[in-house]
């Protein structure tokens, strides 16, 4: 037999050994399909599962804004939602006495005496800037993700715009366009630190701060979707 023979015949013995059974075959589709469905169903039953208990939480806490007696005597029966319903119903009324001037009245009548509350008046003043801070439509507060170098030349990382400095800050720091930077930690990003960066040392970016952020909790394996649509166009050519 010529040698040429011979190593083809040990190609086909090599090629049928690599080869799988097909026992193995079905085993290794069936985990595909296995892994395809948990990719699939899991986030989804995860998210419903999490907005149910939420909405079950709050609907059972609102509902105790009812009157006992008129829920004793079952004039408002029980229906899922209808906590939550009340307790928009309410914030709206409240919204809508507050912007009076009777209830602005009240409202600085509120500040006023809780200022004057040692302990309470700190922590009231806090929570009440925060607040105003964040959910105003005016503010810019977290609504911007930039990337910088930190902690050194070289290395990059995201953070989010928190506002500009002022006040005692803006005229202690040696340079005036200073920006408040929030960094969060990975995974867990409700903690980080707050640095104060030059604006020119800053790099605005175009993702948005929903897209950062799951870049953040995810460690980088979560990439947006404009960047992976990128990827895509650039390995089809």
């Amino acid at each position: 037999m010529k040698k040429r023979h011979i190593k083809k015949l040990r190609k086909t013995i090599e090629a049928q050994r690599k080869k799988p059974s097909f026992f193995g075959f079905v085993i290794s589709k069936l985990k595909a399909y296995l892994f395809t469905g948990i990719l699939v169903t899991a986030p989804v039953t995860m998210t419903f599962y999490v907005a149910y208990e939420i909405f079950v939480w709050v609907d059972k806490w609102s509902r105790a804004l009812i009157p006992p007696k008129v829920a004793a005597h079952d004039i408002i029966p029980y229906i899922p939602g209808i906590g939550i319903i009340l307790l928009l119903a309410v914030l709206i009324a409240i919204g809508m006495f507050t912007t009076g001037f009777i209830g602005n009245f009240f409202v600085r009548l509120g500040d006023f005496l809780v200022s004057k509350m040692p302990l309470v008046s700190s922590i009231y003043s806090l929570l009440k800037q925060l607040f105003e801070t964040v959910l105003s439509p005016k503010s810019q507060s977290f609504k911007e993700a930039v990337l910088l170098e930190y902690p050194r030349k070289g290395i990059w990382i995201i953070g989010f715009l928190a506002g500009r400095t002022s006040g005692e800050l803006e005229h202690k720091l040696p340079e005036r366009n200073m920006l408040s930077i929030f960094i969060p930690t990975t995974p867990n990003p409700t903690s980080g630190f707050l640095i104060m960066v030059p604006e020119r040392d800053i790099m605005r970016l175009k993702m948005s701060v929903e897209d950062a952020l799951k870049y953040v909790v995810s460690c980088g394996i979560v990439v947006p979707e404009d960047e992976k649509n990128k990827l895509t166009f650039k390995s089809k050519h």
